[in-house]
C-alpha cells in the first residue's frame, strides 16, 4: 500500500462525478407512480430497455462493465455477461422504489454476521458501516424489521446529499432518510450526536471526488485510488467501523453482509495514520472478496482503475 497522495490545487473532479444525471425528478416520479401501481412483477420488463440503452448508446459504461468483468470473472466477459452486469444495476435500482416505500414483504433478505451488528447496537456507541457501489445499500431498510432499534443514516458529500434526497422525494416524499452532508459548520457536531445516540451512519469507501487524499492499493490485480477521508472521520471521533454489502442475489432474493474493519476507540495520535492505514486495507480486501463472489454486483461503471486511454 501507498502513502496517502493529495491532488494538486487544479485535479479535476474525478470522472464518475463530472457526468451529468441520466435520470430527473419527473421521471423517478413517473416511474413511481407506475411500479407501485402495476407491482414489481408487471413492471420487471421495463428493465430491458434500460439494459439495452446502455448496452447500445453508453459505450463508457460498457467499456467500463467489460474491464471490470475481465478482472473479476479471470476470463474475457461475454455479451450475456455484460447484459447479466446491466441488468443487475438495474434490478437494485427498480427494487429501491419497493424498498423506499417499505414494501419489505416482496423481499427475502438473509444477513450473515447479524452477530457483528448487535453487538455494536448493544455497545451503544455507534458506528460506521462503509460500504460501497456494490449491491444496494437501501436493502437496509428491510433489516430494521429484524433489529429493533437499528436505525441507520448516510454521511456523504453536500452535493450527492442534495442528490440522493431529491431522487428519494421523487420515490416517496414521506420517506424519512437520515442524511448528513459534509461540508457545513456543523457537520462533525451531527455525526458525532447521531453516533452517541446509538445510530450507525453508511458511508461509501469506494470513491473520491478528486479533491481529497487517496491511497493505492491493489485492487482485482491493479493498484486504485481509495478515498482516505470516510475512514479518517471514523478514526477522528474513535468508532468501530464495519464493511457493509447488500448483495442482488437474482429474482427477489438479497444478502446482507457485515464485516469488523476496525475499531478506533482508545488509538492515540501517533498510532492513528497507521490504524486508518490498516483500516483501508482490510476495507478493499473485504470489497475484493464480495466482487470475486457477487462480480455481477458492482455499479462503478467509469474507469476505476484510471488508465489512460481506457474507456473512451
Amino acid at each position: 500500500m501507498n502513502m496517502p497522495r493529495h491532488p494538486s490545487p487544479g485535479t479535476p473532479r474525478a470522472e464518475w462525478a463530472q457526468r451529468p444525471e441520466r435520470s430527473n425528478r419527473v421521471m423517478l416520479r413517473m416511474m413511481a407512480w407506475l411500479t407501485l401501481k402495476l407491482g414489481r412483477a408487471p413492471t420487471r420488463p421495463i428493465l430491458g430497455g434500460a439494459i439495452f440503452y446502455y448496452l447500445i448508446f453508453s459505450p463508457v459504461a460498457r467499456a467500463a462493465s467489460r474491464a471490470y468483468l475481465r478482472r473479476a470473472l479471470g476470463r474475457e466477459p461475454r455479451l450475456a455477461d455484460l447484459f447479466r452486469h446491466f441488468h443487475s444495476f438495474a434490478s437494485t435500482i427498480h427494487d429501491r422504489f419497493f424498498l423506499i416505500n417499505a414494501r419489505f414483504d416482496l423481499f427475502q433478505v438473509e444477513v450473515h454476521g447479524e452477530a457483528v451488528i448487535r453487538e455494536v447496537l448493544a455497545a451503544g456507541r455507534g458506528a460506521f458501516l462503509m460500504g460501497a457501489h456494490l449491491g444496494s445499500f437501501e436493502v437496509m431498510r428491510a433489516l430494521g424489521r429484524r433489529q429493533p432499534g437499528l436505525k441507520v443514516g448516510m454521511v456523504m458529500y453536500e452535493e450527492n446529499a442534495r442528490k440522493l434526497n431529491a431522487a428519494l422525494a421523487a420515490m416517496n416524499p414521506a420517506a424519512e432518510q437520515d442524511i448528513i452532508p459534509l461540508g457545513q459548520l456543523d457537520s462533525m457536531l451531527r455525526v458525532r450526536s447521531c453516533l452517541d445516540a446509538g445510530m450507525v451512519l453508511g458511508m461509501l469507501g469506494d470513491r473520491t471526488l478528486g479533491d481529497g487524499p487517496t491511497v493505492s492499493i491493489p485492487f482485482l490485480g491493479e493498484n486504485a485510488e481509495f478515498p482516505v477521508g470516510p475512514m479518517r472521520l471514523a478514526a477522528m471521533l474513535g468508532r468501530p467501523v464495519l464493511f457493509m454489502s447488500g448483495l442482488y442475489l437474482g429474482g427477489n432474493r438479497y444478502a446482507i453482509h457485515f464485516e469488523r474493519l476496525a475499531d478506533f476507540g482508545g488509538i492515540g495520535r501517533q498510532e492513528r495514520d497507521a490504524a486508518i492505514q490498516m483500516a483501508i486495507a482490510a476495507y478493499v480486501a473485504s470489497l475484493e472478496r464480495h466482487s470475486r463472489s457477487s462480480p455481477y454486483n458492482w455499479f462503478n461503471f467509469f474507469d476505476f482503475w484510471r488508465r489512460k486511454g481506457a474507456c473512451q
